[in-house]
């Protein structure tokens, strides 16, 4: 038998909106390019990536933050 791969870590919370302002997924911080290359990155690349997230979030306006 296979052993199944693991799983992706995501930080997707499946509110895939890009802000045209800062061009970032206004649900997980993450630009187009990098949503769409997410499965190709490395494991290394993708928690730096991750790393570096919360602190996108200032780069959104507040107002549009408030639905989520």
């Amino acid at each position: 038998m296979t052993t199944p791969p693991a799983p992706i870590k995501t930080p997707c919370i499946k509110v895939c909106v890009i802000d045209g302002q800062s061009s970032l997924c206004l649900g997980c911080f993450r630009t187009l390019a990098e949503v769409a290359g997410w499965a190709r990155l490395s494991p290394e690349d993708r928690e730096a990536v991750m790393a570096e997230l919360p602190s996108r979030r200032d780069r959104i306006a507040p107002e549009k933050l408030a639905f989520f």
